[in-house]
């Protein structure tokens, strides 16, 4: 693959499982330079190895000769089968998430996020509650270990309640055990690594996820899926929404216990985290179906086994 242009800029995480799709990724810069010599940049990239993706990654007004260059790749059998992607929809095959650009220039995607027809909203109805049956069953002896551990770890309430943006931007009371002691003097709106906050088997919870479990209450109540958006606290979508102005669109569907975000991107640790998790949530409102769904409970069935991390 060759990428065109600095116009995203892949995560390290995004790197290594593009590295396990592509045999080779080659990067070149795109700037305001002589277009012939671009021209026999990306004809010298070409001609040393087989790319079959070559990914326009750039903002920048792109001259004549290397479009006229660009289309006539195709009809040149040195060069193979090549592919020609926008970063919008290669982020989206290949990464599962969606483009939002930084500059705010292009807004399309606000039109493309849309809430759950009926019939996808009865469905996903039915995967919840058939799910949380399923769920309660498997986790009740989990829960009371939880509980006593909680009890014996860290004095205080067992469950932790705290209002959270749900559907439509309306907030409710969500409740999960309690994974943090209630006697720190230390406060972060972010999870950091080894957060002094969190007690040896909340972090276990947090790990494998058992914090959640609880939420199967609000589930029942209607304002939570088993699977989408996280629900996250009431003041910390205002401070995200100071930098990321775009950050409600989240909110058109009802957030859940876990979901493509959760599964595709580590603990956030700060605004830009946030961001990059914002994408994956974007690409699961956008492109959900009963498959999709499928895939996140397998994923979380490998975090919560400890069998696979993100």
């Amino acid at each position: 693959m060759l990428v065109l242009g600095e116009k995203y800029t892949f995560t390290k995480l995004e790197l290594e499982r593009l590295n396990k799709k592509f045999k080779k990724i080659e990067c070149m810069t795109y700037k305001d330079e002589d277009p012939d010599m671009i021209i026999e940049k990306i004809s010298s990239i070409l001609d040393s190895d087989k790319y079959t993706i070559v990914l326009l990654n750039t903002k920048a007004r792109v001259d004549n000769k290397i479009i006229k260059f660009l289309t006539h790749i195709k009809f040149d059998e040195k060069f193979g089968e090549v592919r020609f992607m926008d970063i919008e929809h290669f982020l989206e095959e290949f990464l599962h998430k969606c483009y939002i650009p930084r500059d705010h220039t292009d807004l399309h995607y606000l039109n493309s996020i849309k809430k759950y027809t009926p019939f996808q909203y009865a469905q996903k109805r039915a995967v919840d509650l058939f799910g949380i049956f399923w769920l309660y069953v498997f986790s009740f002896f989990v829960m009371q270990k939880s509980k006593k551990r909680i009890e014996k770890e860290s004095p205080g309430p067992v469950y932790f309640k705290q209002d959270r943006v749900g559907y439509m931007n309306k907030d409710f009371s969500c409740v999960k055990f309690r994974s943090m002691n209630t006697d720190t003097e230390f406060f972060n709106h972010y999870t950091q690594k080894d957060d002094p906050r969190i007690f040896p088997w909340g972090d276990v919870m947090r790990k494998r996820r058992y914090d959640e479990l609880p939420q199967m209450i609000n589930i029942l109540k209607g304002e939570m899926h088993l699977m989408g958006p996280r629900a996250e606290w009431n003041q910390l979508v205002k401070e995200y929404e100071e930098e990321i102005p775009y950050y409600a669109q989240r909110h058109i569907v009802a957030p859940g216990i876990t979901g493509w975000a959760q599964v595709m991107y580590p603990y956030g640790e700060n605004v830009e985290d946030s961001r990059q998790k914002l994408m994956y949530d974007l690409y699961y409102i956008k492109h959900w179906n009963i498959g999709l769904e499928f895939k996140i409970i397998w994923k979380t069935a490998m975090v919560v086994l400890h069998k696979k991390g993100v």
